[in-house]
């Protein structure tokens, strides 16, 4: 089974969406299952898990319908406030539904680049692995330290980081990210998605080769069977077709053996997430 393990869903509004600036403006409309089942139909995709895009319960609510009335949908990676005195409660609450796999807090856009180490917010986390849920941990580059620390404060809880990271690939600086993702690397508990990385570079201009460097880090630090196939879709139409990411992940991959693409473009999330 071949898995997206990361895209988006969302009903086109400024006001909800205000981060979808007019240099992204292709995004400003809808992105529901109908257009994505066709983008995978088209791709030889079998399933995907939907990541929450808004930090509202709503939205996980609708995450959940619509994965529970799209069989392709295989699992959501919702949000709840973790960081609330109350958040087991909504937890439990929501881990019932078994599509429910993860949750995320969009980190990436705290302005305190320790954010993930806060009290209460590690409070909240704490709580995930007592429902067999994983974190998606969203950050920048300049994040990674303190997410070295975030996790090795939950040594039983599974992590997923999304985008590598987004090292900055536009101005091709492999470090200090390289380094940093080594040794977040060493951590068995923590999963990388190959996913977000056409963004992080020049929409207009990116190259393979300007990719592939980054893509190697990842191979060789997480292996195979920790490394998951993501689109990042439809932000990533901002630089990149759907058909075009999978085809470049299979050309980066081409070296691998049938069992490694396996786990790449598929069995590494189906362990992670638990899918059913």
């Amino acid at each position: 089974m071949k898995i997206d393990s990361h895209h988006h869903f969302w009903s086109y509004s400024a006001e909800e969406y205000p981060w979808i600036g007019d240099s992204m403006a292709a995004l400003r409309r809808d992105f529901l299952p109908e257009h994505l089942k066709a983008e995978i139909a088209a791709a030889g995709i079998d399933g995907v898990v939907s990541v929450q895009a808004r930090q509202t319960l709503a939205e996980t609510d609708w995450l959940l319908s619509l994965a529970n009335g799209n069989d392709f949908i295989k699992a959501v990676v919702g949000w709840v406030p973790l960081a609330d005195a109350g958040v087991r409660e909504v937890i439990a609450k929501f881990a019932a539904d078994p599509k429910l796999r993860a949750v995320r807090h969009v980190v990436q856009d705290e302005p305190d680049d320790r954010f993930i180490l806060g009290a209460d917010f590690n409070r909240g986390v704490s709580a995930l692995h007592e429902f067999g849920l994983v974190y998606d941990i969203l950050i920048f580059e300049r994040q990674l330290a303190a997410s070295i620390e975030f996790v090795d404060r939950h040594p039983k809880q599974v992590f997923v980081l999304d985008h590598i990271a987004k090292p900055r690939i536009k101005d091709g600086a492999l470090d200090p990210w390289r380094k940093k993702i080594r040794e977040l690397a060493r951590r068995p508990n923590v999963y990388c998605k190959v996913s977000g990385m056409v963004t992080e570079a020049a929409w207009k201009t990116w190259s393979e080769e300007q990719l592939r460097p980054f893509f190697d880090v990842v191979l060789e630090e997480f292996g195979p069977k920790r490394l998951m196939f993501g689109t990042d879709w439809p932000v990533c139409l901002a630089a990149s077709g759907y058909a075009r990411w999978v085809e470049v992940v299979q050309k980066f991959s081409a070296g691998l053996s049938a069992d490694e693409q396996e786990w790449l473009f598929g069995k590494t999330a189906v362990q992670a997430y638990g899918l059913r």
